[in-house]
């Protein structure tokens, strides 16, 4: 049963979510809390799935019949930071302007999280044949480590297998039926410092560094250049990036130590291990040359975090109901990664990605969602709901 005022509903459980700062580096219980409360008030349990540190948490609940296989909405609870940002309005207040819904996590992904749970009485009161599951994790933007937990437990929590799981995050309503898989490394180059005026006796770990990251930046060109490629993904292509570098201290001497940040991105189907082998084979060269002038000095390069990408076919049962649910017939592919191919690869089951709001708003000072987008998201949810009558 539709309640004829559902987007306000959503829209005043949204400013509630986007009331609480929920920054992947702070605690999101107290958000965890007002949601148990909310399903509650409904009359649907829940369960927390802590981190180890007891400062975080997962949650999961079932609405309808536990004992056959159903569907899981799953959404992440935390944001990116504010930091250095200019907003014109508080971020952590919500704001509606010109049909548009302002704050810190509307599109990204706080905005599904609030249909979902404006959903929850049209839910319950639709006596469904089949369940309906929320999976609404914690620290997604900081590696999708979170959900980890949660479907490693899954067994537990829902001893049917679900069938399908819809991801959340923002795609304009658009069904993703893939995304690529991320792989982040972080390098430390020892070297031996020196005053500049004797420069050639130090080992300079800026200069090392310099070296890898061209090393990584012609691995970039080779991916973009030779492919294999795939023309439905926003960059059709896998690709490496370097993101962050520090070192040195003082320009008069010799640097003796540098750390970067790089990254691979690869589409589904393609192997990183011969990528990551190619930059450490090349780091080895690298470090003979530094050691034979001070065998203290190296290279270290560890593996910091991945996600595996997933890629479900167009025509599966999933990607066809989403479309479905979406009122579409198209589909997409997206370079970001999501927890789509965490459900897919450990819990087995098939994801799509299927959200309100538009990817080029998420991260961004004033980042909005259109009330318009939560509507739509509305009318799949009710299209699910209406599904799972009539199993």
């Amino acid at each position: 049963m539709k309640s004829p005022d559902s987007t306000t509903r959503a829209t005043e459980i949204l400013a509630h979510l986007v009331s609480f700062d929920s920054t992947s580096r702070n605690s999101n219980l107290d958000l965890i809390g007002w949601v148990e409360a909310y399903l509650a008030e409904h009359g649907v349990a829940s369960t927390r799935v802590p981190d180890e540190s007891g400062t975080k948490a997962n949650l999961w609940a079932t609405i309808g019949p536990a004992d056959r296989p159903g569907y899981i909405l799953s959404g992440h609870t935390d944001v990116v930071p504010v930091d250095d940002q200019a907003w014109s309005s508080d971020p952590f207040r919500l704001i509606e302007r010109d049909g548009r819904l302002y704050g810190r996590g509307t599109t990204d992904m706080k905005g599904f999280l609030a249909v979902v749970l404006s959903k929850v009485p049209d839910m319950r009161a639709g006596s469904l044949d089949m369940p309906i599951h929320l999976a609404f994790s914690h620290d997604e933007e900081v590696g999708c480590i979170g959900v980890r937990d949660l479907i490693a437990k899954l067994d537990l929590l829902q001893p049917v297998k679900p069938i399908a799981c819809f991801v959340g995050e923002p795609t304009s309503m658009q069904v993703i039926t893939a995304h690529k898989a991320k792989y982040s490394y972080r390098v430390t180059v020892r070297g031996k410092s020196a005053h500049s005026s004797l420069a050639p006796h130090g080992v300079n770990a800026i200069d090392i560094a310099a070296e890898l990251i061209v090393k990584i930046r012609s691995i970039a060109r080779r991916m973009e250049t030779e492919g294999p490629w795939d023309a439905l993904y926003d960059v059709g292509f896998s690709t490496a990036h370097t993101g962050t570098i520090a070192g040195g201290t003082v320009l008069n001497i010799v640097p003796e130590k540098c750390i970067f940040q790089f990254e691979f991105r690869m589409l589904p189907g393609v192997d990183h291990v011969p990528y990551e082998r190619e930059i450490i084979d090349f780091a080895r060269t690298l470090k003979a040359t530094m050691q034979a002038k001070d065998p203290a000095t190296g290279i270290d390069i560890a593996l910091t975090n991945g996600f595996p990408g997933f890629d479900t076919q167009a025509d599966s049962d999933v990607s066809r109901l989403a479309m479905r649910f979406a009122g579409r017939n198209d589909h997409g592919k997206v370079a970001y990664g999501t927890e789509a191919g965490l459900f897919a690869s450990l819990g087995g089951i098939p994801s799509v990605v299927v959200g309100p709001g538009s990817i080029e708003q998420a991260h961004k000072p004033d980042e909005f969602i259109e009330v318009s987008e939560l509507a739509k998201c509305g009318v799949f949810l009710d299209r699910l709901i209406t599904d799972c009558q009539r199993a």
